[in-house]
């Protein structure tokens, strides 16, 4: 194997080391010719001084004497010296006596000497007589040429660098022979006996190892390839014998492989069988499947009807005149219609869950208004001993991104829940804005729950302990839906209890604001409260009256106001007023739970006075606050009632053709002040707004002749309706059917049975009111 002169190892070392020695030569040379440059220059002034001490006395006398031929011969003598080009000798008045000159030496080196010492050196030594040495005579005057120094100096320079490049390169010669018969030529050797050896068959031979090389590192070099040869012909053995056993195994191989080719081709017409029937049995769960959301369609539809009308006519009765047992009987009879409702509609729930059809809408809405109303609604189920608070965050924006509908029934199955199992204290729902959304604390002062029951209670149909049920009633379904629909919207249900002390259920969503927090109303005055401490109306005005600018102050409710300045008194101590009334004219605003309001004569005996229900909302209690605190006069037409009636009476058209839901909606639009106009089904209704004026169209989805998603495209056809609301009845509260009310034309959408609260949030949502 042939290497190149500058790739063998004896050709680098032998640089390196030349080039080492190559630099330290030249470095102890530059010092050599540093030091032989100080001494030539010292020997300038040196041999100078010394001719001009050996002239000095003749030169003297001859100046005493004032001989110009001698003194021409002197300075011709001094002339003689080679590196003297001009030489004088004169007087004290610097008159010459005698002088000579000549030309200096030209040569091209003597830019180098006249760099190195300077081209010319002038020197001058005074002239007096041995017995008058304080009198001087004039001066002797020397000019020298230091190129004839510098020239020698330059040789002897020139001569000790080319000797030590001479020494570098003589040694480098050396050297390479050298490194190429003690290494460059014993590893050749070995390398070309490893090349002309064939590794794909195993060959035991030893390599040789070069003489005189068997301790040092080459011997070891060829003694470790020895022992990988050793290995690799070990190892090339074992793999052809592994080889030819591997060939009879392939044989035996191929010998299965074949049979189970047979087998593998009689399981994939099995399996082609069995995909058949598989194709065929998930064709018969599909239209299973379409069975069970039709029978779900349809059993909504059958027992929501009726529930309608049997929950309307009750509701209807309750408004009418009754004595206290047909009362308690109708109540007992709304109430359980109620829960049959409830129950239906958790069943729905569990089934869209189970199916993977619960879908969530991303739409604005007012989270602090839709608590408030869900609160209020919920206030007629607290028992006598409970009271119901709303605290809402005063920075909690103004609009939240989200399902209102899913976030309604999940304060609304907390609230329930915890209305149910609370006898005395209070029950708090609050809403405070987080960093991940909002939460919403539901807190009660109920029966508790028990640790080992924590888990159990958000279990379909499961509750707290055996006896709950019996005692307190309840299907166990709220909290599973409720825990089931924060995680559908990626939050958490979470709760903390302690048996016999109450429970704190939290609900975490993430509900995004769509703009800043709501715009915080500037009130001027001072308002005190009469109320316990532990009251939840002292933490509402306490959260709420501050951040509104006024001046808030509590009293016990056996507090006296004498020397206070107030300017609205609102308390919650309906028996600790008429005291006060005696004594101070004060305005006052009173809070009570649902349905306990005070006689008229009672209310008259107090006025100026006020009442309104737990819990108490923000948008009641601001309107009492500008009214009390900033009063303004009243016009004719809002002081006049009829007229007040008349701004809110609108013209309602029911389409439905069930009598009894005939009746029931007639009955709940008559009781909000509105005119009914009625249609038995859909041609009716088209026919009717041909003749009629109406506001609003409240219009039921199943009817013969023509159903009401089919009369609602044909109105939205008439561009005179194109801003006619029209608000979906329909007994089926699955979920596709809201995004098939839309399609069909209709703005809003009311299940049944329906309540008369929830029609007339309705109403009031898309019937805005008028000044006539």
């Amino acid at each position: 194997m042939d290497l190149s002169l500058t790739q063998r190892l004896s050709f680098k070392q032998a640089g390196l080391t030349v080039l080492v020695a190559f630099i330290l030569g030249t470095a102890l040379s530059l010092i050599q010719v540093g030091i032989d440059y100080a001494s030539e220059d010292a020997s300038i002034n040196r041999e100078i001084h010394a001719l001009l001490e050996i002239s000095n006395n003749p030169a003297a006398r001859i100046t005493y004497n004032i001989d110009a031929e001698l003194a021409q011969e002197l300075v011709m003598g001094l002339l003689r010296s080679p590196a003297v080009i001009s030489a004088a000798l004169v007087d004290t008045a610097d008159r010459p006596l005698a002088s000579v000159s000549r030309p200096a030496l030209e040569s091209r080196y003597r830019v180098f000497s006249d760099s190195l010492f300077g081209s010319r050196r002038h020197f001058a030594t005074p002239l007096a007589i041995s017995h008058a040495p304080g009198e001087a005579l004039g001066f002797l005057k020397l000019e020298v040429d230091t190129y004839a120094f510098g020239s020698h100096f330059l040789n002897r320079a020139l001569l000790t660098l080319a000797t030590g490049f001479a020494r570098s390169l003589l040694l480098s010669l050396i050297l390479l022979v050298l490194f190429y018969f003690m290494l460059t030529k014993p590893l050749v050797q070995v390398i070309r006996a490893l090349s002309e050896r064939d590794l794909s068959s195993p060959d035991r031979t030893r390599l040789p190892c070069p003489p005189g090389h068997e301790h040092d590192e080459i011997g070891i070099l060829v003694q470790v390839t020895n022992q990988h040869l050793d290995s690799i012909s070990t190892e090339i053995e074992q793999r052809r014998g592994a080889e030819d056993r591997l060939t009879q195994y392939l044989s035996e191989l191929e010998n299965i492989v074949s049979a189970r080719t047979n087998e593998l081709s009689a399981t994939n017409q099995r399996l082609i069988e069995s995909n058949h029937e598989l194709e065929a049995a998930r064709r018969q769960a599909l239209d299973m499947a379409q069975a069970r959301s039709a029978f779900l369609a349809n059993m909504s539809h059958e027992i929501r009807t009726p529930l309608n009308g049997l929950l309307g006519m009750l509701a209807l009765s309750l408004d009418g005149p009754l004595n206290s047992e047909q009362r308690q009987q109708l109540s007992i009879a709304h109430d359980s219609g109620t829960v049959l409702v409830e129950l239906l509609n958790d069943i729905l729930d569990l089934s869209k869950f189970e199916a993977g059809q619960l879908e969530l809408e991303q739409i604005p809405f007012n989270l602090g208004n839709l608590v408030e109303d869900t609160a209020s609604l919920l206030s007629q189920n607290a028992s006598p001993g409970v009271e119901l608070t709303c605290l809402i965050d005063p920075q909690l924006p103004v609009q939240l991104a989200g399902d209102p509908t899913r976030v309604r029934q999940i304060v609304s199955n907390l609230l329930s829940n915890a209305l149910k199992f609370t006898r005395f204290g209070r029950v708090d729902v609050q809403v405070e804005r987080t960093a991940e959304g909002v939460a919403i604390h539901v807190r009660d002062t109920g029966i508790g729950i028990a640790e080992a029951a924590i888990n159990r209670i958000f279990q379909p149909f499961a509750q707290g302990g055996a006896g709950i049920a019996r005692q307190f009633g309840g299907t166990g379904l709220g909290l599973a839906l409720t825990r089931r629909l924060c995680e559908a919207m990626r939050g958490k249900l979470e709760v903390s209890s302690q048996e016999g002390f109450g429970s704190c259920f939290t609900a975490s969503l993430p509900l995004h604001s769509q703009d800043g927090p709501a715009s915080v109303p500037h009130l001027k005055g001072r308002v005190v409260a009469l109320t316990s401490s532990r009251s939840g109306l002292a933490a509402v005005l306490e959260q709420t009256l501050p951040a509104w600018g006024l001046a808030y102050q509590r009293l016990d409710t056996d507090a006296s106001l004498a020397g206070l300045s107030v300017d609205l008194l609102i308390s919650d101590c309906p028996e600790c007023l008429p005291t006060l009334r005696s004594s101070n004219p004060v305005p006052i605003l009173l809070v009570t739970r649902y349905g306990s309001f005070l006689p008229a004569a009672e209310a008259r005996a107090l006025a100026p006075l006020e009442q309104l229900p737990h819990p108490l909302s923000r948008h009641s209690l601001l309107q009492v606050l500008q009214r009390r605190l900033t009063p303004q006069p009243l016009t004719a037409a809002s002081s006049s009632p009829a007229a007040t009636q008349n701004s809110t009476r609108r013209r309602v058209l029911l389409v439905e053709d069930n009598a009894v839901n005939q009746l029931v909606a007639k009955g709940m639009l008559g009781k909000l002040g509105h005119d009914v106009l009625l249609a038995n089904q859909g041609a009716e209704a088209l026919d009717m707004l041909t003749r009629e004026t109406v506001d609003l169209v409240l219009m039921d989805c199943n009817m013969p002749v023509m159903d009401g998603y089919e009369a609602s495209r044909r109105i939205r056809q008439d561009v005179r309706y194109a801003d006619l609301p029209i608000i979906a009845l329909t007994a089926n509260a699955l979920p596709d059917e809201r995004e098939r009310c839309r399609a069909a034309g209709m703005n809003d959408y009311l299940a049944k049975p329906f309540r008369r609260d929830e029609l007339a949030s309705l109403l009031n949502q898309w019937l805005p009111a008028t000044d006539d």
